[in-house]
């Protein structure tokens, strides 16, 4: 009996096989993989079409981290981080008054999507993404002014989806990608 278009198991995007090829590196630099085990294990996982079949080469894997969730809090004055910092995979800045200056072009990026919660009275934030970023902040609400984002003209692929939301009272959200 020839298969339905419906009864055929969904394909994986290049977001799927990316991050299963992380996770593949990573297990062998903790040593949870041989070598040989590593380089059998990302040849399946470079052919595979079905999340099935996806999810078979990764399995034995040791669980997954979700992510770190860490805050950044000021009642007033500046909240800074810039040149080669950690960022997690969910940041939450809060403060009644600061600027906020957050530069990830330099910073080390682990996580595929990194989501940023602003929670801003009044002050200006400007955050420096990296080059091949996609940003996203349509979950962002303003109170006074909008935000200002000029995307890149030309963009390469694999770099991080980083997800802007929270709200912002008296201030103006500048994103801008880094030059190099």
């Amino acid at each position: 009996m020839t298969a339905l278009p419906e009864d055929r198991p969904p394909l994986i995007g290049e977001d799927d096989r990316d991050t299963a090829v992380r996770r593949l590196r990573e297990a062998y630099a903790e040593g949870h993989l041989s070598h040989e085990d590593l380089d059998e294990r990302l040849h399946r996982v470079l052919t595979v079409t079905t999340h099935g079949e996806l999810v078979a080469a990764l399995a034995s894997l040791p669980e997954e981290d979700a992510g770190t969730t860490s805050t950044i809090a000021a009642a007033g004055g500046r909240i800074k981080r810039g040149g080669a910092w950690r960022v997690p995979r969910f940041l939450k800045v809060e403060s009644a008054f600061a600027r906020v200056l957050l530069d990830l072009s330099r910073a080390v990026v682990e996580h595929p999507v990194v989501d940023i919660e602003l929670q801003l009275g009044t002050g200006r934030a400007k955050i420096t993404v990296p080059r091949d970023a996609i940003v996203e902040y349509e979950d962002l609400h303003t109170g006074w002014k909008d935000t200002r984002y000029r995307p890149p003209r030309s963009s390469r692929p694999g770099g991080p989806r980083i997800r802007i939301s929270g709200a912002m009272g008296f201030g103006r959200l500048k994103i801008r990608h880094a030059r190099r």
